[in-house]
This record gives structure tokens, sequence and C-alpha cells, in this order.
């Protein structure tokens, strides 16, 4: 398991601390294949406290990816500055703050797209999700207006969006875009042959 210290739980918000200590324990092993017990135990407090705020663990873990929406959602805002100089670069720099994102939480991003953060029975969690795509699809918008993406479905460019930096991620974290298969800069050269597609034409 973890090699997580402990953390000795005395007083305060009891909540905070049980998904404070299961997102460090997510980060370390890179998966979530730790119980409510052992993140109580790590919290310093009784194997039924977490019951108070998760009632099974698979609620605990619905949190986790709703937290990983979030952070997400910030960082692929924060990597849009209005300061760059077109929605083409925006769209860049926003994919690759999510590939970033990624390789820089492997643990947390897979569960935020897994069958345990199973968003059908959770509408908090949907609702985040959807929240955090709808960056994309905004961004998508302002470049239809501006001219720079093709009239097309807004959903189609969406979907193919999603797709190409979903799978590059995935392929990053798994340490899957080897030099010999993909050439020395993947990302760059995947997202340009994307947006190639999705652009109006000079």
């Amino acid at each position: 398991m973890s090699e997580t210290n402990d953390r000795p739980y005395h007083h305060g918000d009891l909540r905070r601390a049980l998904i404070d200590t299961a997102l460090a324990m997510l980060a370390a092993n890179q998966n979530w294949a730790f119980t409510l017990r052992e993140v109580a135990r790590r919290t310093g407090v009784s194997h039924a406290a977490p019951y108070k705020h998760f009632r099974d663990r698979e609620m605990l873990l619905r949190e986790l990816a709703s937290i990983g929406f979030v952070r997400l959602g910030e960082t692929m805002t924060e990597a849009m500055s209005p300061a760059r100089p077109s929605t083409r670069a925006q769209f860049v720099a926003a994919a690759q703050a999510c590939i970033a994102f990624a390789c820089q939480n492997p643990g947390l991003y897979r569960l935020m797209f897994s069958s345990d953060a199973d968003k059908t029975i959770d509408p908090q969690l949907h609702a985040t999700a959807m929240s955090t795509f709808g960056i994309l699809v905004g961004l998508l918008e302002r470049g239809q207006c501006d001219g720079s993406f093709r009239p097309v479905a807004v959903n189609a460019l969406a979907a193919a969006s999603w797709a190409q930096v979903h799978g590059l991620a995935m392929l990053a974290i798994s340490h899957q875009l080897l030099e010999e298969k993909v050439g020395p800069a993947p990302v760059p050269a995947a997202l340009d042959v994307l947006l190639d597609g999705m652009c109006c034409p000079d």
C-alpha cells in the first residue's frame, strides 16, 4: 500500500481531512485500491468515523473525482490566457495543460474517467464534469464566432477535441508516446493535425 504518513487528527473539518488523506494516498499509489478503513487509520480517526460523511468507499471516490474535474477546469482556464494571440493558441494551451494535468496527477485523472466515478448515479459529479467540459465547448463556440473554427455542429468539434486530447493524455500517463512510434514531439504534432481539420482555411 501507500507510504503516505499517518496523519493524526485532533479536531476540525473531518470530511476535509479524510479527503486530503485519500488524495494523498491516490497520488502516492496512483490507484484507488484503498479502503475506507485504511483512509480512517491514516487520518487518525476511528474506523467508523468516515461513515459520518461517506456512506461507502464509492461515495468518497466520486468526491475525489469531482475535485479532480474542478482542478482540471481551473488548470484549463488559467492556460487560456486572453493575452494569447488567437483562439487556436488558446486551444493548444488548454489541451497541453490538460495533458500536463494528467501526467502530474495520473491516479486522479484515471479515476475521473473510470467506472468507479459513475456520473450516472451522482448528479453533482455529473454537473461538475459537464462544467469542465463546458470550458472546451465555450472555447470552440468563441472560435466559431471569430472565424477560427469551422461552422459545423459544435458538439462534433467537442467530440473530436475531447477524443484526441483525452487519448493523448491516457497514452502519456501510460508512457506509450514513444519516439520510435510517434516521433520526438507527438503532442504538438497531433494537435496541429487536429486543428488543421477543425480550423477554417485562411
